[in-house]
């Protein structure tokens, strides 16, 4: 039973021509991202702000600041199974991939994987399950078993061969500072990832996120005005090169600039003692247009989707493997 489910993954061009595939996460920053009449201004102003952020950090031998240059792929994974004797598939979840492109010697490196993050199973535990749950008298209540099957499919996923023979590392998952913690900056600081931050307490993200098996640590790049939330299995600070985080770093600090920029573009540097808030006036639009309403309704009914599609038909055979399965969860 634990070999029920199988994994396959494909992979897309993310480029100012990119245009998402019907099959493609509509929730998905660079989907978003990808549409309506200025998507090819989008997708351009994007990939030049990255490649900007990656050669400002990457600066050694590099005195004109455009040494290199960032190559991103789609990675999309299906997972595979049998239902109702006939062989089936679902879109289980969506990343970016980066390559490294060193103008100056002609060659090309392995930069990370984990990008934007993105998952079908997410949006229906939080879209569908979390609003669903409520005790006795009303008031919302978290699932104990909450985020577990998610967890046990992103593990099963790592572990598998799709994934080994594609990939000779595990993924960074790096995502926005909750703005419902505050967090605090240690004395602790690292050439690349930059001043690191602790929170007063564990969010529900990154509850949800150790149950995929990955740890969490909070830095603020050097020129960053906000720390990033770096989602890890393994050793994060030795597991993979400086050049390899920069290309982390610009990427997804982009994104938040685009989709967040009330913190992550804001026009001060976050203090010592820092809650990030949504409702903050003092910051500076990109020229990247992102329609943030959209992509929260989006999550709503690509969560109901995940529910009529995957879980409701397949939940005899989702409970029997989740139990047989020996992934822990957190």
């Amino acid at each position: 039973m634990a070999d029920a489910l199988n994994f396959s993954i494909s992979t897309t061009r993310f480029d100012e021509n990119y245009s998402p595939s019907t099959n493609s996460r509509t929730t998905t920053n660079f989907a978003n991202l990808a549409r309506g009449e200025r998507r090819e201004e989008n997708l351009r102003n994007a990939l030049t702000m990255i490649n900007r952020r990656f050669n400002s950090l990457a600066h050694w031998d590099n005195p004109q600041g455009d040494r290199y240059s960032l190559e991103l792929e789609i990675i999309s994974a299906n997972v595979h199974f049998s239902a109702n004797n006939t062989d089936q598939e679902f879109p289980l979840l969506e990343v970016l991939e980066t390559t490294i492109v060193d103008k100056l010697t002609g060659t090309r490196s392995q930069g990370m994987v984990g990008n934007n993050f993105s998952s079908y199973v997410r949006d229906y535990d939080f879209s569908v399950v979390l609003p669903a749950s409520c005790n006795d008298s009303g008031a919302p209540v978290l699932p104990e078993d909450f985020g577990d099957l998610h967890g046990q499919l992103f593990q099963h996923f790592l572990n598998s061969q799709a994934y080994r023979e594609r990939f000779a590392q595990l993924p960074v998952v790096c995502i926005s500072v909750s703005t419902s913690k505050t967090y605090f900056r240690t004395g602790n600081s690292h050439p690349v990832l930059g001043l690191e931050y602790q929170q007063d307490e564990n969010s529900l993200t990154d509850a949800y996120f150790g149950k995929m098996g990955l740890s969490v640590r909070y830095f603020m790049p050097q020129g960053a005005v906000a720390p990033l939330a770096f989602y890890f299995r393994g050793d994060l600070l030795n597991d993979y090169t400086n050049l390899q985080l920069i290309s982390l770093i610009s990427t997804m600090e982009t994104f938040q600039k685009i989709y967040r920029p009330e913190i992550y573009n804001a026009n001060s540097a976050a203090p010592a003692v820092y809650h990030p808030s949504l409702g903050a006036e003092d910051f500076s639009p990109t020229r990247v247009f992102y329609d943030r309403e959209e992509r929260t309704q989006l999550g709503k009914i690509q969560g109901k989707f995940t529910e009529e599609r995957f879980i409701i038909p397949n939940r005899q055979l989702l409970d029997q493997w989740s139990a047989s399965c020996t992934t822990p969860v957190a």
